[in-house]
């Protein structure tokens, strides 16, 4: 068990999470090397994750994923001396989350409720909805991404991987943000039903 504070845990989550990337855009932009700061960003991602792990004593899922991908392409793009690898990387990893959330509508299944259901108490058409709304936004951003990196220099497609997709991100989730109060307050008086 970790002797660090609730505080340095959240330091560490924030590290574990976003670091790799930091290290990623500074390197390109010290270098302006894509091949050079994949290679960082591989070795980024490794160190991320074993202090996670060190600090936690587990690796949360989506750090392990994010990780392990960008190991995976950020090694293909390094061994194979190739910059498509890792501008390929965002647009997989988003259509794989796409297909993932909008195919667990098709089986009757909610993958995104699995994820945040503990954090948010919704019913399940708002689940329904909110699943997808996000399955469609993560296929925007696959598509999005290879319109960038296609047509795009290197140093605009970095800045777009990051700060941009996570900023993105952001903006979306606050615009759903009036469709979880709707459902939230509907569910706080069981006498309402919330508007069409």
């Amino acid at each position: 068990m970790s002797r660090l504070p609730p505080r340095a845990h959240k330091w560490v989550r924030g590290g574990v999470d976003y670091g790799p990337l930091l290290v990623f855009v500074a390197v390109n932009f010290v270098t302006h090397d894509l091949i050079k700061a994949t290679g960082a960003l591989v070795a980024a991602s490794a160190v991320a994750l074993v202090v996670g792990f060190t600090v936690e004593r587990r690796i949360a899922w989506m750090p392990l994923v994010a990780g392990g991908a960008a190991m995976v392409f950020g090694g293909l793009t390094v061994l194979f001396h190739d910059e498509t690898f890792v501008k390929l990387k965002p647009t997989v990893m988003n259509t794989a989350f796409g297909v993932i959330l909008l195919g667990g509508l098709v089986l009757k299944k909610n993958p995104l409720k699995a994820v945040l259901g503990e954090a948010l108490l919704l019913p399940e058409e708002a689940w329904r909805k909110l699943t997808l709304r996000y399955g469609l936004f993560f296929l925007a951003l696959a598509a999005l991404n290879e319109a960038v990196w296609r047509t795009q220099p290197n140093d605009v497609w970095v800045l777009f991987r990051f700060p941009g997709l996570m900023i993105l991100a952001l903006i979306f989730s606050f615009t759903q943000a009036p469709l979880i109060m709707k459902y939230t307050k509907s569910d706080a008086d069981p006498g309402s039903k919330p508007p069409e």
